[in-house]
């Protein structure tokens, strides 16, 4: 049977124009790496802006003294008291601060505000005024002393290297404060901590070198040995 001209036509004019289409949509597909554009990060009008970069957060300066050593700060407790009011509460806190340069400076602060960081910062500034000199020998007190405050007592002995702080409380923050390594410490009287806090600063407040001690006799250090 012989072989249609008009099916032969037909079958070659598609064939031509395949190729074509295929050019066609190839042309007007997007590209695939094209970014796409997103009205709600500001790709568009009326959208809200790019989103933005933060600043790196930048760590709070430490404390330093008026020399420009660094202070070490402690918190030692913190009080929280409530009012009562017609419309609820209203919270105050306090904050119980020791600071010190571990070198034999060392001083307490008391700060109150309505916030939490707010008065650790007051009780910071309180302490950093409040600094106060210490005798140590090696690393330890150079001698046994027991001092109070109010109804806190507090007992300290020196210690042999290696010992560490033997205590707690307020006794071991005043203690790291001061730059104190090796010390037997033990709260003798009431657990109040700004009374055990006060104890122990006027406890070291107390501590005499052998030198101070034979000078107020009127010796020297040659005669004793």
């Amino acid at each position: 049977m012989a072989d249609n001209p008009t099916e032969k036509s037909s079958s070659e004019a598609a064939e031509k124009a395949a190729p074509a289409a295929d050019a066609a949509v190839k042309t007007d597909a997007p590209a695939a790496d094209a970014p796409k554009s997103d009205d709600r990060r500001g790709g568009g009008r009326g959208g809200r802006g790019g989103r933005r970069e933060r600043p790196p957060r930048q760590a709070p300066p430490k404390p330093m003294t008026d020399d420009g050593k660094e202070l070490h700060e402690k918190v030692v407790f913190i009080n929280r008291c409530a009012k009562v009011v017609k419309g609820g509460r209203r919270f105050s806190f306090s904050a119980l601060m020791v600071s010190g340069d571990k070198e034999g400076r060392v001083g307490i602060g008391f700060g109150k505000a309505q916030e939490v960081i707010e008065c650790i910062r007051k009780g910071s500034d309180d302490a950093k005024r409040s600094l106060q000199s210490v005798k140590l020998v090696n690393g330890t007190i150079p001698h046994e002393v027991q001092a109070e405050h109010g109804g806190g007592v507090v007992l300290l002995k020196p210690a042999c290297p290696g010992t560490g702080i033997i205590a707690g409380g307020g006794v071991r923050a005043v203690c790291e404060a001061v730059g104190i390594t090796d010390v037997l410490g033990k709260s003798l009287g009431s657990n109040n901590h700004a009374n055990v806090v006060k104890a122990t600063v006027k406890a070291l407040s107390q501590l005499r070198t052998r030198e101070q001690v034979l000078a107020s006799r009127g010796k020297q250090v040659k005669e004793s040995l």
